[in-house]
Formats: C-alpha cells, structure tokens, sequence
C-alpha cells in the first residue's frame, strides 16, 4: 500500500528544487554589478553588452529550449530519475560558477557557460517536478500541491532580487554559493527519497524533432535578444540582417518540426495533446499570462532604479537593493494567494480562478497606467500586490487543470510543452517590452536630454554626442545601479564646474528629465500587457468546465478520453 507521507515527501523536495531553480534565475540580476566588478569587466562597454545580455537571459533560453525534450524523456524513462539528475547538474553548475578564477572577457564565457550548465538542470527539475506531483497526490488534492509548487516558482524570482542585493555586497560569488549546500541536501534527499510512480512510456528518441526543435527556438529567441541591442545607426536592431535571419529562419524551422511531429512514430510535441481542450486551453493562458509577466520584474525595476527611487533620495548604487525590496508586494500577493487558489481550484475547477486571475491582472496594469510617474508608494505598492495576488490565483488553477487533463502516460511531455509555452513567452516579454520602452524614450529623449544639457552648462558638441546615443545605454545603466549621466557624459564631467557636475550626476536631474519618456513608453507596455491578459482569460475560459484524465486507462493519447466532473 502507497505511503500517504510520500506525497508530502514529494511536494517538499520539488518545492525546494523549483523554488532554488528559480531563485538562481532571477539573483544576477541585481548582483550583477558586483559581478562584473568582480571579473574586472565593464558591462557597459558597447563591446561587452552581448556578455550582459547573455549573462541574464542564457539560463531562460536554454531552460526554454530543452524542457520539452525532458518532459518527454522523462516520460520514457523514468520522471524521477531525470528530475534527481536534473538537481545534481544544477548542483554542479552552481559550485562551477562560484570558484570562477579567469578575468575579463574569458571570466564571462566561463560564467555564461556555468549559467547555462545551470539552465539544463532547472530544464530537468521544471520538465519533471508537476510530473511527479501529479503522480503522487490524488486528483482532489492536485490543486493544492501544485499551487504550492507554481507559487513557489513564481514568488522565486522576487526572492532572487532580494536575495541577490544582499549577497551580492559582500562576495559576489556567494550568488552562486547560495544554492550549493541546499543543492547538495536537495540531491541526495531526492535519490533517497523520491519514487518512480508515474507510467512510462517505452520509446525512440525523436532526434529529428529534437534538432529541429531546438535549432529553430533558439534562433528565434537569439535573434529577439539581439533585437532589443542598437545596430548601425538604429536605436535597436529589429533591421540587422543577422535579426531577420534568425527570426525568419527560426520560425521556417519551427514549421519544419510541427510537419516532422506530424509524421515521426513516438513525437517528442504530441500534438495529439492539443486535441484535449483543458489542455489546449490552459497552455495558451499560460502563454499568454507569461508574455504579460515576463518583462514586468525589468520595467517596474527600471521604474523604481531609473526614477523614483533617485527622486527620493537613493543613490544610484543603492538603487538595484532598494528595487528588489520594494517590489515585494507583488511576491507576497502570489505567496497569500496562491495556494488557496490551487485549493479551491481542486473542488470548483480550474476555470473561475484562471479566468478571474487573468481579468485582474489586465485590472492591475490599467492602475498601473493610471499612477503619475513619481507616485506614492502606498498606491504603488496595492497595485502590485493585485497583480501578484490575481497571478496567484491564475498560476496553480491553470495548472492544476493542465496536469488533471493529462492521461498517465503524457504528463511528463505535457508539463514540459506547457514550461516551454511559458519560458519562451517570458524571453519574448523581455524582447517586446525593451523594444516599446525603447521606441518611446526614442521619440522625445534625444531632445529632451539635449536641451537640459545645454541648459545646464554642458558643451554643445557634447549635449548633442549623448542625446544620440541609443536609449539602451540610458536603461542599462539605470538597471545595473549607475548613474546613466555620470556613464554618459564621463569625458566631460572634469570638464564642467564641480557645482555643475554634482547636479547633474545627483539624485534628481536625470529622473526628472527621463520621466515624461520613459512613462510614454511604459504606458504602451502596460497596455499591451493588459491585452494580453484579457485574451488569456478568454482562452482560460474555453477550457469548459472541471476535467480530469481518466486514471485507470494508459491508452494512447488519441484514444483516452476526458472525465468530466459536475
């Protein structure tokens, strides 16, 4: 007889594997000051932005990338071996990152390639961790653990930013350290502890899928990486011939692997998945959701780095910190809300509370719309915490309503399909929301930045050098902690009076010049959001009403039929 303390066993472990994941996901991006620091680089050197770039967004590529593939191996043989594997991988990866010895540009390939070793075993723990869940707790209590779980990963990511300002002052390689005594722990515990309860699903690998698959994702999401970077003498490089051919290219693959999934005897995408509505439409919400999620920790950051937080009094350096604290709201509205979600969603269904989560999400990003760019925090802070409570009680649902519709035999492929769904939306949120800040602080920075120079002693020649310089610089320099006019105008400050100087590099010159542009372009990304959600709570809503898989049959998922529960 099945130990009922298993389901706890397993729910504690991948908590830990996915809250860790995570946490390791999001903690450079305040550390990365001190990081670069450490390797004695400039990140704001033109010449060494693509190691920035790569150093936030590798680990979200390759976990975007390969976590379908994982899925469904794990499906084949074995959810908890892969996932045990998966933790002593990223284990590895985080003592190989923190005993970095090399400088300079080798230090941050070293580090890249660390982040990316790191990014195959969150692939492993996210591909397999619902999996596993779903297999050791009964249908009616699926909500619950998987609500603990998705808020887990989710609230993660905040965790990381304040995890991050913390650790990052006073060595930055205990960023990485971090994670090796409960990856460690996690490991063994894992291997000890876990079971292999699920159905397996004997198989050939699908190379061909896999290679079309991965060939094609990566160059669509290389190429919106480099999207967001100035090319020539354009502000981004939408237009670079290396952009268009990645985008394009990548997406001819990616119907290359739709037609060879189409065809192959065991797919690693069953499609046949999609035939299922709760899943189809769960997958789609959760798309949807993460594309209007994924670039808001960056555009509420710079907001707090860039603008308010130097308006009240902060120094620059102090910024990256000070943003991670004040955004916790928005991590505690996932954390309260999250799991009853994941609860009710087990004895109502997953529809109400996805739908509703998604329409006060879209609720949420219209206030934000609505606060004036130096607002006052209180409203700030309600705003996020809406957002961050209706994520919550978006996130378990949809997903409680993915896995229930799942047969045994496809949950691993499934959960890895919907990972994938909702890592790749978070790189393109990124891609698209730079890009609409961008395009906004492009149509009126330049002369804005231009006359308060001049306007304030700056010689013309050097007034007009940085008013054409791309808005990126401006975002980076704000997001990495610097003062973006002591980074812009470094040649010319000796150059000016030490009154002049002061004030322009003080708290308020920049915020106040920046924040007319920068709240135009926001405001777009707010609004895009907001659509995005009220069209995920449209697809959420077609998921029909309360399902689950039959449990007793393992049929073929072309023949398995859904159970639906009044």
């Amino acid at each position: 007889m099945k130990s009922d303390n298993y389901k706890w066993i397993a729910l504690s472990n991948t908590t830990l594997g996915i809250l860790m994941a995570v946490i390791n996901q999001s903690i450079v991006i305040i550390a990365l000051p001190a990081i670069f620091r450490g390797i004695h680089l400039n990140p704001l050197t033109p010449s060494n932005t693509s190691y920035l770039l790569w150093m936030l967004l590798g680990f979200m590529v390759v976990l975007a990338v390969i976590v379908v593939s994982l899925g469904r191996v794990g499906d084949m043989f074995g959810r908890v071996r892969m996932y045990n594997l998966g933790f002593a991988v990223f284990t590895v990866g985080s003592i190989l990152l923190s005993v970095t010895w090399m400088t300079g540009s080798n230090g941050a390939l070293w580090l890249i390639v660390m982040r990316v070793v790191q990014g195959i075993g969150a692939a492993f723990l996210f591909a397999n961790s619902s999996a596993i869940l779903t297999d050791a707790f009964p249908a009616e209590q699926r909500g619950l653990a998987l609500g603990i779980n998705m808020v887990a990963a989710i609230a993660g990511s905040f965790i990381g930013l304040v995890l991050g300002g913390v650790l990052a002052p006073v060595s930055w390689r205990l960023v990485f350290l971090v994670s090796v005594p409960f990856g460690l722990f996690g490991t063994v515990w894992a291997y000890m502890k876990l079971e292999e309860r699920g159905v397996r699903s004997p198989a050939r690998i699908d190379w061909l899928g896999n290679v079309t698959f991965g060939v094609g994702l990566i160059a669509v999401l290389v190429g919106i990486t480099y999207g967001i970077l100035p090319y020539g003498g354009h502000t981004m490089g939408w237009t670079a011939p290396g952009v268009i051919a990645a985008l394009v290219g990548g997406a001819l693959m990616l119907v290359v692997f739709v037609f060879v999934e189409r065809r192959v005897e065991y797919p690693m995408f069953r499609l046949q998945l999609f035939r299922i509505r709760a899943f189809s439409g769960g997958s789609v919400a959760a798309f949807l959701a993460a594309l209007s999620r994924g670039g808001l920790m960056f555009m509420l950051i710079l907001w707090l780095q860039g603008i308010w937080l130097p308006e009240h009094g902060y120094s620059f350096a102090d910024t990256p910190l000070w943003a991670g604290i004040y955004m916790l709201p928005l991590s505690v509205g996932f954390l309260v809300v999250g799991p009853f979600a994941g609860r009710l969603a087990d004895h109502f269904g997953a529809r109400p509370f996805a739908t509703g989560g998604m329409i006060l999400s879209a609720i949420g990003f219209l206030l934000l719309i609505a606060l004036p760019v130096s607002f006052s925090y209180w409203e700030f802070g309600l705003v996020i915490f809406l957002i961050g409570s209706a994520m919550g009680l978006f996130a378990a649902p949809n997903q409680t309503g993915i896995m229930n519709s799942l047969p045994p035999d496809a949950r691993g492929a499934g959960a890895g399909m919907a990972a994938t769904f909702q890592n790749a939306a978070s790189v393109l949120s990124i891609g698209v929301f730079f890009s609409l800040v961008i395009v906004g602080l492009s149509s009126t920075l330049p002369g804005v930045l231009y006359h308060g120079l001049v306007s304030h002693g700056v010689p013309v020649a050097a007034a007009t050098q940085v008013s054409h310089l791309p808005p990126v610089g401006s975002l980076f320099a704000s997001f990495l902690g610097y003062n973006p006019i002591g980074t812009l105008l470094a040649p010319t400050l000796p150059h000016l009076s030490h009154a002049t100087a002061t004030y322009l590099t003080g708290h308020r010159f920049f915020p106040t010049l920046v924040s007319k542009p920068f709240g135009s372009g926001i405001h777009t990304v707010f609004y895009f959001a907001a659509g995005c959600c009220l069209v995920a709570a449209v697809a959420s809503w077609m998921r029909g009403g309360k399902y689950y898989h039959a449990e007793d049959t393992v049929e073929p998922v072309e023949t398995n039929e859904l159970v639906e529960v009044a």
